[in-house]
């Protein structure tokens, strides 16, 4: 127990504060092959490209530790780009959405009409199209486009910022917030609960109590002793909690471990699972409206290929082919310590697309939820770090155990011996 406790002398402490485990983060392109045809209204037909892998490095700064039993911390994310285990390079052109551009076209949709045509004039001049071709490198680290200056004097405050525009712009050399966990150091059950994000004990992003709830921990470890149930964490990425459930036991390079998966219920809307009605307004189950938390960009978040999503959603557009092993997030977690040993958490990122009228670049496309890109946060504990989890948390015990049953059993003859002697002493 205490070393598993978030305590400098605790032996879980270093890998708590420098993570040991190489994490891995990939992606997955879709490329749009009939964008011309799109225009005209017909299904869009997508290739996925990579992945394109970068190695995670994370770290802890800022480390203060409070009165409360309780720790506040940044984590930062520093990402390189590995050409041997990438299907490509960041030089490569992919054929996507025109992010800014469409995602400014359906948000403006209910403006006034002069407005969209100002727009659409604006855009005319830009030479600024429904679809761009652009390098993965710009499309997930940034690129400078005019459209953002003319956007913002239009219509100011529509798009809080300014620069350069990227799907992971915040994503590298960043931090994930300000967490403030329990240390476990009173109470051992309450060791990594969050209890506090950026000063906050709920988010506003969500239309319901419930919904806006931060819950469990920070995604990197959990209380010791986990019942074969559910655990929860806190997603700043994704702008809610989360909860994983029990699917089955088993053991990673020898060491025990309940493996956690996503229920069907995760994405669902408000209609095929009440509770889920607070993060609506919803459109079919599997998708996630994350406008609310992304500047109100018409931006959903789900599994990758719609896994576990409504089927209509796979059938609006050709190329997707969702499956369990490729597509499902699982987290394999040493219950007696709470540890991860091996996980791979996925997303999608989608972006709802349709004609607007007013706005002449939108043309005839017909309204859809695009897939973007998905992603795999993935590592697993290995080398010296595994050896030594295997060695404290498996073989000693079962070397102790063994030991147990020896002296147990030399014990029960002495023990007759002893009985038979005194019996015959009387």
């Amino acid at each position: 127990l205490q070393n598993v406790r978030i305590d400098p002398s605790s032996i879980s402490f270093q890998m708590w504060k420098d993570i040991p485990v190489p994490f891995y983060l990939s992606v997955h392109f879709f490329e749009v092959l009939n964008s011309k045809q799109v225009l005209q209204g017909a299904k869009p037909v997508l290739s996925q490209r990579g992945p394109y892998v970068y190695r995670e490095y994370r770290y802890k700064t800022n480390i203060t530790f409070h009165d409360n039993d309780t720790v506040s911390y940044l984590e930062y994310r520093n990402l390189f780009f590995q050409p041997d285990l990438s299907n490509g390079t960041e030089d490569e052109y992919i054929v996507v959405p025109n992010i800014l551009m469409m995602g400014a076209a359906v948000m403006m949709e209910k403006l006034p009409n002069f407005l969209k045509m100002l727009l659409s004039g604006a855009l005319a001049g830009l030479k600024q199209e429904a679809f761009m071709n652009r390098t993965v490198g710009e499309i997930l680290w940034g690129y400078e486009d005019p459209l953002i200056d003319t956007i913002n004097m239009l219509v100011p405050g529509l798009i809080p910022f300014k620069g350069k525009f990227g799907l992971f712009i915040d994503f590298n050399n960043s931090n994930s917030g300000l967490f403030t966990v329990n240390t476990g150091m009173r109470d051992i059950s309450k060791v990594h609960m969050v209890d506090s994000w950026n000063g906050l004990k709920k988010v506003n992003y969500w239309r319901s109590s419930q919904c806006n709830m931060i819950n469990g921990t920070a995604g990197e470890m959990w209380p010791p002793f986990m019942p074969p149930t559910s655990l929860e964490f806190y997603s700043p990425d994704a702008c809610r909690s989360m909860t994983l459930v029990y699917e089955q036991s088993g053991k990673f390079k020898g060491v025990p471990t309940y493996r956690f998966v996503a229920p069907k219920t995760l994405f669902a809307n408000g209609t095929d699972y009440p509770p889920n009605e607070g993060f609506c307004p919803c459109l079919q189950s599997g998708i996630q409206n994350v406008s609310s938390c992304r500047l109100n960009a018409p931006m959903f978040i789900s599994h990758p290929h719609f896994y576990n999503a409504d089927p209509s959603l796979v059938n609006a557009v050709e190329g997707l082919h969702p499956s369990k092993d490729q597509h499902g997030l699982f987290l394999d977690v040493h219950p007696m310590t709470g540890i991860p040993m091996n996980c791979s958490i996925k997303l999608q990122l989608n972006l709802y697309i349709k004609q607007v009228s007013g706005i002449i670049q939108t043309g005839k496309i017909k309204p859809v939820v695009l897939p973007l890109l998905w992603f795999a946060e993935s590592g697993s504990i290995e080398g010296s770090v595994l050896k030594q989890f295997y060695n404290n948390l498996v073989l000693i015990p079962s070397l102790l155990d063994y030991v147990q049953y020896i002296f147990l059993g030399l014990s029960v003859p002495l023990i007759i011996s002893a009985a038979v002697l005194m019996a015959r002493s009387k």
